[in-house]
């Protein structure tokens, strides 16, 4: 079950690329965290453009937001709650499926660069609930510290969670932000995550730390360099987003 090339060092188990398309569960994957890379060729466009230098600060926030709409559609095959019943339509009655309204999808961006790749959420999923968290990194420590936290205090039982995160490199900011959700009811298998681009170190302290966790990204690059920067990665995805 493994998608690219094998990493000893990565303690995670890695779909297929044909479950990656169809968003099949493996029977032997248990409690292991999964790390789906969907090989869609409109995926690899995306991460390309993002990772041209060249690449202007509009059209670099449209294709995260593009990225975005994708892998939350990947992310969503047989996971929604569905109500089932019957319409008329123009010329007799039909058998009908619609997305559960009662229960929205809780969708939480990291800031900043988790806006641009979040923007296009509400678009692929019928009804959902956004709420910020506000994560930064230090730049000597790499740790994070919480400068906004809009999660409500209790989240209810069951509840479905996309937590978009562009960026998995060292893994400190969605470690946090996965604890902050855990601390609230939530449990690692009800949290599937967004990334762009992901690095080994984190994918292992998630796989280490939440068994059951379903992460989507377009690309996992090799490594992190000094600085925190995945390498090759394609820089500082909030900077490149909003131009500040």
């Amino acid at each position: 079950m493994l998608a690219h090339r094998p990493r000893p060092c990565l303690a995670v188990a890695r779909a297929a690329s044909a479950d990656a398309a169809t968003g099949a569960k493996s029977p032997t994957s248990g409690g292991q965290m999964l790390v789906f890379v969907p090989p869609h060729p409109l995926i690899k466009h995306w991460v390309s453009v993002l990772r041209n230098e060249q690449t202007p600060c509009a059209v670099f926030r449209s294709a995260m937001a593009e990225l975005g709409r994708l892998l939350v559609y990947e992310a969503s095959r047989d996971w929604l709650p569905t109500i089932t019943g019957e319409i008329q339509t123009p010329v007799a009655v039909s058998s009908v499926e619609f997305i559960d309204p009662r229960e929205p999808v809780m969708v939480v961006p990291i800031l900043r660069a988790g806006l641009a790749l979040a923007e296009n959420v509400s678009s692929v999923l019928p009804v959902t609930k956004t709420y910020h968290l506000g994560l930064r990194r230090d730049e000597e420590t790499l740790q994070p510290s919480i400068y906004l936290n809009n999660l409500p205090n209790k989240i209810p039982e069951g509840t479905r969670v996309l937590v978009v995160d562009p960026m998995l490199a060292t893994g400190g900011t969605i470690v946090a932000a996965i604890d902050l959700l855990i601390e609230r009811g939530v449990t690692s298998k009800q949290i599937k995550v967004i990334s762009a681009v992901a690095a080994p170190p984190a994918l292992t302290k998630l796989s280490n730390k939440f068994p059951g966790l379903h992460v989507y990204a377009g690309m996992i690059d090799s490594e992190v360099d000094e600085k925190g920067y995945i390498v090759p990665g394609l820089g500082d995805a909030g900077d490149r987003s909003f131009a500040t």
